[in-house]
């Protein structure tokens, strides 16, 4: 019969010294000062996440630039919803991103 590996966290110990691989990365982006593009990238990627597959599917474009979001909607009755939300939709995006990316939508 096989035998499977099981974690034991309690006995479990890092070695003096080491750092967790998300602290380190997330050292090497503020060191490189590449945190602010990295969230900007991450927004662009899981827009769909965040915003849910209806809004997305009608989103042609999107970008941040100078942390305002820019998007482009084909839907001019979602694009008037969004824009009445606008202010819902940044606390929204910057509360999922853990920091303030975000200081204004701007619809295209």
């Amino acid at each position: 019969m096989a035998q499977y590996y099981r974690f034991d966290k309690e006995n479990a110990s890092r070695k003096p010294g080491t750092v967790a691989l998300k602290d380190a990365i997330g050292h090497m982006l503020k060191s490189y000062q590449l945190q602010t593009r990295f969230n900007e990238t991450y927004l662009e990627a899981f827009w769909e996440k965040m915003m849910g597959k209806a809004i997305a599917s009608r989103t042609n474009r999107l970008y941040v630039r100078d942390r305002k979001l820019h998007i482009e909607i084909n839907s001019a009755p979602l694009r008037n919803e969004l824009v009445i939300a606008k202010q819902k939709m940044i606390q929204l995006i910057n509360r999922e991103m853990g920091t303030d990316v975000l200081e204004d939508i701007i619809f295209i």
